[in-house]
């Protein structure tokens, strides 16, 4: 049982220097609707905001990529011939 509670204290002094506590302005409306949320979640605030910013930078690093995909397509465009030679090794699985 003591073993357990020096574990506890532990964890909780490395959280602590992991963590940084960020202040944010948020509306009213949005705060009650991620409190509704939560509650369904049986989460925190802290926790929802930590997933909705991973998705978020996420979904960013996704668009970048997807740019850098469509800029490089427009510098060198796909040459008419380029990829027919696959053609005839494309199973579709319609057969």
């Amino acid at each position: 049982m003591v073993m357990c509670y020096f574990i506890a204290i532990i964890i909780n002094i490395l959280w602590v220097l992991i963590m940084k506590t960020v202040q944010m302005t948020l509306d009213d409306d949005l705060v009650k609707a991620v409190d509704e949320v939560i509650k369904q979640q049986k989460t925190t605030r802290s926790e929802f905001t930590r997933k909705a910013l991973r998705n978020a930078l996420k979904q960013f690093r996704e668009e970048q990529l997807e740019k850098a995909h469509r800029i490089g397509y427009e510098k060198k465009p796909v040459a008419p011939e380029e990829f027919s030679i696959w053609e005839d090794e494309q199973q579709w699985g319609d057969t």
